[in-house]
């Protein structure tokens, strides 16, 4: 017999490793792949322009993964370190916080929940085990630990006065990075609406309706019914909107980015997506959406996975936007990587001198690139935030 709890207690403890130290490690890099970690040349024009460039990304969920973000890791996308190395400066750090099992861009109910497992198996706070507004907070305690610990090299945003501030800062010493927290899904407010204040308390400046599937703000693009905005779902609008917050229409039904465009009176987001004009799904934008997000001044992120833009390298990202430009110009267009986002990435943030490359080939100028890279992100973060 006790030989046989000996066994029993090493089966346990064999299993809490493996559980609690080596599958998170193991999801994120199954999940977070990158095509080409190898050196990449470029031109000569297009590392000077880089190298003066304000960048600015619009969407990378980094905060979900058990990683030290001021390490330089080898797993994933996103790290203080490399967005340095890659000079970005900023990013937003956007939090998840619910994703169904078998997660599709067609067809998800809310019956089911990744999120619970991972944040169990990285030892997450008991209450974010079954609180989607603690997640969110959890997430955000985590950005801010970050910075308190980066020795300067990473700022949180929450005010154009921060933003400022920082680019200031910047001008004299390019060895820093800056961030802002987002939210993927208003099914982080736990359904009260008062916790959106919550949100913009713990930091939170953009957040979306909806993630992978319909909640009580409104349809998702990958929901069931598809619907448009609930009257919740138009009260939580007009609260961002007067806190400031940015409202982010990714994974939006077009109902209900319709609806959000309808009732918007600021400039509208989509942190991260692609476009049927360059690859025609139902995860990626229309064209009356991309002329609908244009007319409230807002921009549009375009992502680098394959879903997005039906491609692999730098050069599809390069083809959506100049299919936006030609649309509605190159003033609406910035960066959505969904870095760690359970997509395969064709490279990490490291080396966003390939964008960059890839945008001089599709025939972009100088000044548009400056604008695509970041200049249109951090002018309406400008005049957006609080």
């Amino acid at each position: 017999m006790k030989k046989v709890l000996i066994v029993l207690a090493l089966v346990l403890v064999l299993g809490a490793v493996v559980f609690f130290f080596l599958l998170p490690p193991w999801l994120e890099n199954r999940m977070n792949a990158v095509i080409d970690r190898g050196p990449y040349q470029p031109t000569e024009r297009a590392a000077q322009l880089h190298g003066r460039l304000l960048i600015a990304d619009m969407h990378a969920d980094s905060l979900l993964w058990n990683r030290d973000l001021l390490e330089r890791g080898s797993r994933g996308h996103v790290d203080v370190p490399r967005l340095i190395e890659g000079n970005v400066a900023l990013q937003a750090f956007t939090v998840v916080t619910k994703t169904p099992r078998g997660q599709n861009i067609e067809n998800n109910d809310a019956s089911t929940d990744n999120i619970t497992l991972l944040a169990v198996a990285e030892r997450w706070p008991p209450a974010a085990w079954s609180s989607l507004k603690e997640r969110a907070l959890y997430q955000a305690e985590k950005l801010h630990d970050f910075a308190a610990r980066s020795g300067g090299k990473l700022t949180i945003i929450e005010s154009a006065e921060d933003l400022s501030d920082y680019l200031e800062s910047r001008k004299q010493d390019r060895d820093m990075t800056a961030g802002f927290l987002g939210v993927e899904g208003a099914q982080a407010l736990d359904g009260d609406i008062r916790n959106v204040d919550v949100l913009f308390n713990a930091g939170f400046r953009m957040m979306a309706p909806t993630h992978f599937f319909d909640n009580d703000i409104g349809g998702s693009a990958h929901g069931t019914e598809k619907g448009g905005l609930t009257d919740k779902g138009r009260e939580m609008i007009k609260r961002m909107e007067s806190l400031g917050m940015i409202v982010d229409v990714a994974h939006a039904s077009s109902r209900a980015i319709d609806d959000v465009l309808a009732m918007a009176t600021r400039p509208v987001f989509v942190s991260h997506t692609g476009v049927k004009g360059t690859c025609d799904n139902t995860r990626n934008l229309s064209d009356d959406h991309i002329r609908g997000v244009a007319r409230t001044g807002g921009v549009i992120g375009v992502g680098y996975w394959d879903t997005a833009t039906c491609g692999t390298d730098a050069r599809a990202i390069a083809r959506a936007m100049r299919y936006v430009a030609n649309l509605v110009g190159a003033r609406h267009i910035g960066l959505g990587s969904d870095y760690d986002g359970a997509v395969t990435a064709p490279f990490d943030t490291s080396q966003l001198v390939r964008i960059t490359d890839a945008l001089l080939q599709e025939g972009f100028t100088d000044q548009e690139i400056e604008m695509i890279m970041g200049g249109n992100v951090l002018r309406l973060l400008k005049e957006s935030l609080p």
